[in-house]
């Protein structure tokens, strides 16, 4: 599971124009969400506002695997059972899971809620865990046992004990979701934050685009880089809250889960992409990749751009951008 983290939002109360900038800050999905829009007035903007709130709450109850009565729950309790039909949303939302599955090589893994969870990361871990419990905790993680009916629109997961979580992608989908919901009901301008998954369209009020800041993960309290996202998304991912150390070696609470072991080398990762949600699933699969490999498949893809800072404060970039133009530390 991601621990999303390191954006802050640049944003200004700006009134002008005959627009306003309206905003929310609610608790949804178990994690902080926001919801920025521009709006004519307060009413309309509120209205905007109601509106993603359903949409995030509608969504939820189709995926969240810890809510029973979801289809992705229904899924999980019919592992190695029976086939469950779901909604057309639910089935692509699973398939293009699968298809960053095959592009990360399995470093992404809508799996790996399968996993035996044996490392802890609230400080009562001690020693850790032997090899053979390690390789024991990813035996039922693995996409290739997701199996999809085309036709009939039904999932089906092979092994007993298998289980679909969506936290690596599912908030970066409602971002995009909401984003869209709110477009068609004709708002021009807004940002919405699921968690530190960012989606952003039009400009603000005075013209300027949405802009965020990347936080350096050594020091909290510092912008290192302001990032302005034009009809963008980004999204963050960070471990260095949740870690342990054994023997000199840093090991993040982000797993492999082809191998059991957590991720080590990287502090956090910054993708940018047109759509959250594949920024989101691939944030969590560079991760695991680590800087070389994961910089390497950012330079293949068009359109998609990453940050990585590594465990000793370094900072690596896709050839898609200049850290210098943005940078805001003084030379």
């Amino acid at each position: 599971m991601k621990q999303v983290v390191s954006i802050l939002l640049l944003l200004f109360s700006i009134a002008s124009f005959g627009q306003i900038i309206h905003k929310r800050k609610l608790a949804m999905l178990g994690s902080p969400f926001e919801i920025t829009v521009v709006a004519k007035d307060t009413v309309q903007g509120n209205e905007y506002i109601d509106l993603a709130v359903n949409e995030v709450k509608r969504i939820e109850n189709l995926i969240s695997d810890w809510i029973p009565t979801t289809q992705v729950s229904e899924i999980n309790k019919n592992a190695g059972i029976k086939e469950v039909k779901v909604d057309e949303e639910v089935f692509d939302l699973l398939q293009r899971s699968v298809k960053i599955s095959k592009l990360t090589n399995g470093a992404f893994d809508i799996s790996y809620a399968s996993m035996d969870k044996i490392w802890k990361f609230d400080g009562s871990m001690k020693e850790m865990p032997t090899d053979e419990s390690i390789k024991k905790s990813v035996e039922k993680i693995g996409y290739k046992n997701i199996i999809f009916d085309e036709k009939e629109k039904t999932v089906f997961l092979k092994l007993q004990g298998m289980k679909l979580g969506l936290g690596g992608i599912g908030q970066g989908y409602i971002a995009d979701k909401v984003k869209a919901l709110l477009q068609s009901k004709g708002c021009k301008s807004g940002l919405v934050n699921v968690s530190g998954d960012i989606n952003t369209w039009g400009k603000q009020p005075d013209g300027k685009l949405w802009t965020v800041g990347i936080v350096n993960p050594m020091n909290k309290n510092k912008v290192f880089a302001t990032f302005p996202l034009e009809d963008s998304a980004v999204e963050t991912s960070g471990s260095y809250e949740k870690y342990v150390t054994f023997n000199g070696i840093r090991y993040s609470h982000i797993i492999d889960p082809r191998t059991g072991y957590p991720a080590t080398g990287i502090v956090s990762v910054s993708v940018f992409a047109k759509q959250t949600e594949i920024a989101d699933a691939l944030a969590t699969g560079i991760f695991v990749l680590g800087i070389e490999v994961g910089i390497d498949l950012v330079n293949q893809m068009k359109g998609i751009q990453c940050i990585i800072v590594d465990d000793k404060g370094k900072i690596h970039t896709s050839k898609g951008i200049d850290i210098k133009k943005y940078n805001t530390t003084k030379k």
